[in-house]
């Protein structure tokens, strides 16, 4: 499979570099290419077009930690714990990797119809992990009964998302990590019973 090589992984990681430096519309193929080591052909090798990179690139960042957070929150005792740990890990994966952050919070703003549904294709899974973490803290009384789940995940989602996106419009003039306890202690303040 040609995600498994490791030439798709270095096309991948440079894709992110030369998005984040130059903007999606500015980042020709070739920029891409040259970044990763390979020639330009070999990156039509693995992917159809700049789209398709782009939404690669998404995929195979977001699946990954997608996961990771599944894996990590699981491992928690209760809700809140769960919470603090995907509000921690979420903030912490793009405080950790600047260009990827670049990308998710503006580039992938910027494009177009098809593109967004793929890209929310993704982030389905991300989404359930935070509804499965509502429906526990409703079960163990943490969070009131009567929370609209679906409505709640989009705030938290939201939260988080522009909590992101004002740190790296500030040019990372802050540190997002410490964000966490206060981001942290506002949703579960205001979802408690």
């Amino acid at each position: 499979m040609k995600k498994n090589k490791p030439k798709y992984k270095q096309i991948i990681d440079a894709a992110v570099e030369v998005i984040a430096e130059n903007g999606y519309h500015a980042s020709q193929v070739s920029k891409i290419a040259k970044k990763a080591g390979v020639a330009d052909g070999t990156i039509y090798l693995y992917f159809r077009n700049k789209e398709d990179i782009l939404v690669s690139l998404f995929q195979e960042k977001m699946g990954n930690f997608i996961e990771r957070i599944k894996e990590d929150t699981e491992q928690k005792s209760n809700a809140d714990e769960k919470l603090r740990t995907l509000i921690e890990m979420h903030f912490s994966r793009l405080a950790n990797n600047y260009h990827l952050a670049v990308v998710t919070q503006l580039e992938l703003r910027q494009s177009n119809k098809d593109l967004r549904q793929k890209i929310n294709e993704v982030l389905k899974g991300y989404l359930a992990v935070i509804d499965e973490i509502l429906k526990e803290g409703i079960e163990e009384g943490l969070f009131h009964p009567e929370l609209n789940i679906k409505l709640v995940r989009q705030m938290i989602f939201g939260t988080l998302d522009e909590v992101v996106t004002n740190w790296v419009m500030k040019e990372e003039k802050y540190d997002l990590i410490s964000q966490a306890d206060a981001v942290h202690y506002l949703i579960t303040n205001g979802l408690k019973k």
